[in-house]
């Protein structure tokens, strides 16, 4: 029998805001000190009111936008009714029977390379939780994340594998990254994601019961999570085992997932309209002008690197995934305009440079390495060498001009002294001149790692190759 997964994500996103969703608190609680940015308002004290915040309403609808959704002109705010000790109302503030935004979609890569439309069921507002954090005989709890502004994106289960769920969440960040709507940093919390799976029997349409994971902190894990599951889906599908409706968490240690609860159904969230905030009317102007005030989104600025650079369009798409790799990219080129070295040495040295999903912490500035690709065409150093600093430049924020000159890493390109050498190493190893000579030209590396040896790698690979050829033809 043959198995295919059937994925749909729930995604939260937390608004780059000031302040909380309903609340004049700050927004920006992470490493705070427990509970030192908290109100009556978002700890839920008798008698307090909330009030809308107008800036995370417009983040909110810049993101919906551009994930193609239609905007409803009106939106309305209700409770959903669940008690947990991190939950200081009893309820959340969110949007159910009348969302922001519905019908949208985001093109990914499936797994054949073929672009495949992801549907995106609704985007809408809310206000997040606080935070636990147990203990051996005890469990504490931080109020200071209660109110933060969220928006919840759900996709239709349009999602075919465990890696087709990572390119979404890695488009769909670098989406809100582009855009300014959110850090998207999945450490802080400010991405978090809950993928919902199950499995079909691709001859009979047979398909399990529905699994929710969550506590999934990176894109990796998104994928690892999923592997898991479907695995373990499978498995019991082959056995005839039923498998549960229920809510799953990933363990980061162990690598597996392992049962919380019971799936709730909707019903049991007893959802009704929030009576203390009106209804969210829009109006044309207000969307039409954020419509209008859409950056340029990742995919449309690869294809303008493509178009103007020159480079893949595989290049162009891992360089504009990060809105800060691709900034670098482009003010790199003004300074230095060979856009297919920069581009080489970006996906190859400098990413390495970088953590795998932290796409703020670029560690060099474009000046640092238009002036070391400079030093390369100069002859001042060796590719070899430049690679060789890179690390520190970056680490220290170091001038390689300055480190050249104070480590004596300048090239040898003395002629005289590269020929002198060449002829040494030729007199002592006739052997190998002889087998150049009858036509095995590969010798020729013999004499030049020679002379690399002898000036500890500061010659002039193109001149040391240039007069080794040259000698080495000479009476042949």
């Amino acid at each position: 029998m043959i198995y295919r997964s059937v994925i749909g994500l729930e995604i939260h996103v937390q608004l780059q805001t000031k302040t909380k969703m309903f609340c004049p608190c700050s927004a920006e609680v992470f490493d705070k000190p427990p509970n030192t940015s908290v109100c009556p308002v978002c700890t839920g004290q008798p008698g307090v009111l909330p009030v809308i915040n107008e800036e995370a309403v417009k983040l909110a609808v810049l993101t919906a936008l551009a994930l193609n959704c239609r905007i409803n002109r009106f939106s309305r705010f209700d409770r959903k009714n669940y008690f947990y000790p991190d939950l200081p109302k009893g309820y959340q503030i969110t949007q159910y029977f009348y969302p922001l935004a519905e019908v949208g979609f985001l093109s990914i890569e499936d797994d054949n390379g073929e672009e495949k439309r992801i549907g995106i069921r609704r985007v809408h507002l809310e206000e997040d939780a606080g935070k636990l954090s147990h203990e051996k005989d005890r469990s504490l709890v931080d109020f200071n994340r209660c109110g933060v502004p969220l928006i919840e994106i759900v996709t239709d289960p349009d999602i075919g594998s465990p890696a087709e769920a990572r390119r979404f969440m890695e488009k769909l960040r670098a989406i809100v990254r582009h855009i300014g709507a959110s850090s998207g940093d999945m450490e802080k919390g400010a991405l978090r994601c809950d993928a919902n799976i199950s499995v079909e029997e691709v001859e009979t349409g047979r398909r399990s019961n529905r699994v929710e994971v969550k506590n999934i902190n990176s894109f990796r894990f998104v994928e690892k999570a999923l592997e898991f599951e479907f695995e373990r889906i499978v498995e019991a599908l082959k056995n005839g085992e039923n498998v549960d409706q229920e809510t799953r968490g990933w363990d980061m240690k162990s690598r597996i997932t392992i049962p919380m609860r019971s799936k709730e159904e909707e019903a049991d969230y007893r959802y009704f309209p929030e009576p203390d905030l009106p209804p969210l009317i829009l109006n044309e102007e207000l969307v039409e002008s954020l419509r209008h005030s859409l950056p340029e989104l990742p995919e449309e600025r690869a294809q303008r690197f493509v178009e103007t650079f020159d480079i893949s369009p595989k290049e162009a798409k891992i360089l504009a995934l990060r809105k800060p790799v691709a900034d670098f990219f482009e003010e790199t080129v003004k300074l230095y305009r060979d856009p297919k070295k920069v581009t080489n040495w970006i996906l190859s040295e400098l990413l390495r440079e970088m953590k795998e999903e932290d796409a703020e912490a670029i560690p060099l500035k474009p000046s640092q390495l238009a002036e070391l690709l400079t030093l390369i065409d100069e002859g001042v150093i060796s590719t070899r060498i430049a690679k060789e600093l890179l690390p520190e430049i970056a680490s220290k924020g170091a001038s390689a001009k300055k480190l050249v000159e104070e480590r004596g890493l300048s090239q040898v390109g003395d002629e005289d002294l590269i020929r002198s050498l060449l002829k040494r190493a030729m007199d002592e190893n006739p052997d190998v001149v002889e087998k150049y000579r009858s036509g095995k030209t590969k010798a020729m590396g013999f004499f030049v790692g020679y002379v690399m040896k002898e000036t500890k790698g500061k010659a002039n690979p193109a001149v040391v190759n240039r007069i080794a050829k040259e000698l080495l033809n000479q009476d042949s």
